[in-house]
């Protein structure tokens, strides 16, 4: 009897993370299988589901932890981003499990920055996928979150709203919460053969995932992965926005394109926000206002395939670029690219011209099928040494790290609709959340920065000029017009603004919603940015992020008379020093500090 009693009874199987301030514990306790976790002794997760249902059983039910198998995870490796080098250290464990006479297993990842869980299963003939069955229970009854709601492009506004007011609506990750005092990022990585989530919030309070793509499932005969689920938990924001975890759950590249010289991120003019169609009779000029401003690149939207002679002029273009030192991206649709035969022919056309990059648009909802997709694409333009950004797209879940040729991807709502032309406009805190919230995972395609005065719709050139710094993206297209860049009073800082940076630090006075404000460095160089919301504030910020000694900085503040104006200031600044930023409604502000001549 005290035998049989012994063989159920719960085996809990803790991890902690490196430095011993993040608890991951698994448990089959009364048969379910439940994570929680913790940082700092703080609750995050309560108990919350693992699990999948397939072949008609609930692998999170009836289930018995048998043994474990623990590891270490230590490396880092360069970083296209926020920094220069992203850090992958975490304790892991293995463990073997049994639900319903099915043997499977399960993978723990518990790094300082949070913590990440998912089912493995065998390789099975004919093995159906139903269903998900892992989701997240905060730690808090009802917490403070942003939140966007889901649509398969991930392109809709996000909000500040608490936990029990989401309703039945179904939401799209990542989504942040403020739990026990820590910022806490929820999402998912590595989503490869396998379909993508959205999130709903169940009657008990769970944020549960669901096949919104593979309402059905699927069959397989192979081994099923599932995504990781990732809970990513910060002290403060800069610890949140600097996290990699996402990244470092995915495999690294090989070797050949680790080293790829050809990979190179950028800054991009690009007309489709400007004048919307590309014309035939002015790619020339397109190619010498990029060189003017200092870009890297220029993308040809959507739009040249009906020109007169599209691949006459597509390779001319190509080749008078090339003379200016300006690589071209090209823009195609995703059915021009849906099986293997016509995307490597086509391809193989672009890299034979000369194009560096192509913008891969409208995919179709990420079910299991079109997972694949998002891999076969990315490996087959690694093979013609071309990069990507795909554009209408799923949320980033790491996979750039396995493929470091997709610079960028979309899935966010940007600049596309902040456009008078469509008669849209974002919502005045949605740049502010932003950076805390999508940006946390992954590169984002915002196309930023406009500065035609009918094109503001409230936003100063503040704001505008800041979305460059903020919004995080390899490939950093730029929406708005050269020729109102190069006659913008602010052109030499837009000119010296990188696409990835070496260091990001959140300045105090960030709040999701109400204002955004980092500093960023490239080399010696320190930027700052900030965002504001609907409402007009005045704040100091310290410089003490910067070395000590002098410092030169150049800066452009809201002008409080009109929105397409700045007040510029340019001085000698120390590390002991605060500036005091005056920001209209729907404002900001942006400073180029660097170390000054001896």
């Amino acid at each position: 009897m005290l035998l049989a009693v012994s063989a159920v009874q719960a085996r809990p199987v803790g991890v902690l993370s490196p430095d011993g301030k993040v608890t991951a514990v698994i448990s089959d306790e009364g048969g379910v299988l439940a994570y929680r976790v913790s940082m700092d002794g703080k609750s995050v997760l309560n108990p919350s589901p693992l699990g999948m249902r397939t072949n008609g059983i609930d692998l999170g039910a009836g289930v018995s932890i048998k043994k474990t198998q623990r590891g270490k995870v230590a490396e880092r490796y360069p970083f296209h981003g926020g920094k220069a080098w992203a850090d992958n250290h975490a304790n892991t464990a293995k463990l073997f499990l049994s639900s319903n006479g099915v043997a499977f297993e399960a993978d723990v990842h518990v790094a300082n920055d949070g913590v990440a869980v998912r089912l493995r299963l065998p390789a099975l003939a004919g093995r159906k996928v139903e269903a998900n069955g892992s989701g997240w229970n905060l730690a808090e009854p009802d917490p403070k979150i942003w939140a966007t709601e889901f649509g398969p492009e991930y392109e809709n506004t996000y909000a500040e709203t608490t936990l029990t007011k989401l309703g039945d609506k179904a939401y799209g990750l990542p989504l942040t919460a403020k739990v026990s005092g820590l910022w806490v990022t929820l999402s998912e990585a590595a989503v490869v053969d396998y379909g993508d989530s959205s999130i709903h919030l169940t009657k008990e309070g769970t944020l549960a995932t669901r096949l919104y793509a593979d309402p059905n499932g699927w069959s397989t005969d192979q081994a099923v992965i599932q995504p990781w689920r990732v809970t990513i938990i910060a002290r403060d924001l800069t610890g949140l926005v600097n996290s990699t975890l996402v990244q470092n759950l995915n495999p690294p590249p090989s070797a050949e394109l680790a080293e790829a010289k050809w990979i190179r991120p950028g800054r991009s003019s690009w007309q489709w926000l400007a004048i919307g169609d590309p014309l035939e009779t002015d790619q020339h000029q397109w190619v010498d206002w990029t060189h003017k401003l200092g870009f890297d690149y220029y993308l040809i939207d959507d739009g040249w395939a009906k020109w007169a002679a599209p691949w006459p002029s597509l390779t001319d273009t190509v080749q008078y670029a090339r003379q200016q030192g300006v690589g071209i991206w090209v823009w195609v649709h995703s059915h021009d690219v849906s099986t293997p035969a016509t995307r490597q022919a086509l391809f193989k056309r672009f890299a034979d011209i000369g194009v560096v990059g192509v913008k891969v648009d409208f995919p179709a909802p990420a079910s299991r099928e079109w997972s694949n997709w998002y891999r076969d694409t990315a490996k087959d333009a690694a093979a013609e040494h071309l990069m990507v950004d795909f554009h209408g797209a799923s949320k980033p879940t790491g996979t750039e790290r396995t493929w470091p040729n997709v610079l960028t991807r979309e899935g966010v709502r940007g600049h596309e609709w902040h456009i008078t032309r469509y008669q849209r406009k974002l919502t005045a805190d949605h740049d502010t959340i932003l950076p805390f919230t999508r940006y946390v995972v992954g590169p984002g395609d915002y196309t930023p920065t406009v500065f035609e005065t009918k094109e503001l719709q409230g936003n100063s050139w503040g704001h505008e000029l800041a979305q460059m710094v903020m919004f995080t993206s390899p490939y950093l297209s730029m929406g708005g017009h050269p020729q109102a860049y190069l006659s913008n009073p602010g052109l030499d800082l837009l000119k010296a603004v990188p696409a990835t940076w070496d260091e990001t630090i959140v300045l105090p006075g960030s709040e999701p919603g109400k204002v955004a404000i980092m500093a960023r460095r490239s080399g010696s160089d320190w930027f700052i940015a900030a965002i504001n919301n609907g409402e007009a504030r005045d704040m100091e910020l310290s410089l003490a992020f910067l070395k000590k000694g002098t410092w030169h900085m150049v800066e452009l503040a809201d002008d409080p008379d009109k929105p397409d104006s700045y007040k510029p200031l340019e001085g000698p600044v120390a590390s002991d020093q605060l500036i005091r930023l005056t920001m209209r409604a729907r404002g900001g502000f942006v400073a180029h500090i660097r170390k000054a001549a001896n």
